[in-house]
């Protein structure tokens, strides 16, 4: 009975407010950040939908170790990729100024793709290594002033709940600018809406954020910096629900 409720109020009653606020969302960051408005327009609407989006959905979220973060410090932060409400646990509640690093594909998307190239997000191209490098320093550019970066290393989605080795873009970009590393363990967003679903499932979600690893010493070598993308995913599996180690 509870689901065939809660499936009544996602379509009926939850994804037109969504699609509503999404709109007016997109908008809104287009306009402000046209006007010169970026480091407001870029982080604070966004993160008010992605809030009432997680609210609306029913989907309760905790977060742990905010404390370890300083606002005026740019960090890379790194964290596993379980499902769409990924992007909402952390744009909503790490309450930090980010840019996203996303797939090209999401530039085709009405609204939504304009809102994020305003906002000065990063659109990943791998189809050449020059385009890949192109890629890597445009992030760069936009790490500043306390400025972050978020980052899914494993590149797309787990199909299973469980991670992939992480790849090692990130970990350029944080060893070129000499910026700490933020890994981040995200639990629950698989039981929400994992790839290939539609329908959403109300759960309970975690974001624990870690302490910041020092790049400072490291150099940009091949085995230094998937050293160091291992490491990271070691802490972000360490505190994993046991469902997805």
């Amino acid at each position: 009975m509870k689901k065939m409720l809660y499936f009544i109020y996602m379509w009926l009653i939850f994804m037109p407010i969504f699609l509503v606020l999404t709109i007016l969302t997109a908008i809104t960051v287009i306009i402000g950040c046209f006007l010169g408005g970026e480091r407001i327009f870029a982080y604070y609407p966004g993160m008010i939908w992605s809030w009432l989006t997680c609210y609306l959905a029913l989907c309760p979220v905790t977060v742990k170790g905010r404390e370890y973060l300083n606002k005026k410090q740019s960090y890379v932060f790194v964290a596993n990729h379980q499902g769409a409400f990924d992007i909402f646990i952390i744009y909503g509640f790490l309450h930090t100024h980010i840019k996203w690093v996303m797939k090209k594909g999401i530039k085709k998307i009405p609204f939504v793709g304009a809102a994020c190239q305003a906002a000065g997000f990063i659109f990943v191209d791998n189809s050449t290594p020059k385009a890949a490098t192109k890629t890597i320093e445009e992030a760069e550019n936009r790490l500043h002033d306390g400025i972050s970066v978020v980052v899914f290393p494993e590149g797309s989605r787990t199909y299973t709940g469980k991670m992939i080795r992480f790849k090692k873009g990130a970990y350029q970009i944080a060893v070129d600018l000499h910026l700490p590393i933020v890994p981040i363990t995200l639990n629950g967003p698989y039981d929400v809406l994992p790839i290939g679903k539609l329908n959403i499932h109300p759960h309970r979600m975690e974001m624990v954020i870690h302490p910041p690893i020092s790049t400072d010493s490291l150099n940009t070598s091949h085995k230094t910096l998937q050293e160091l993308a291992d490491k990271t995913q070691q802490i972000i599996a360490a505190d994993l629900w046991e469902k997805y180690k």
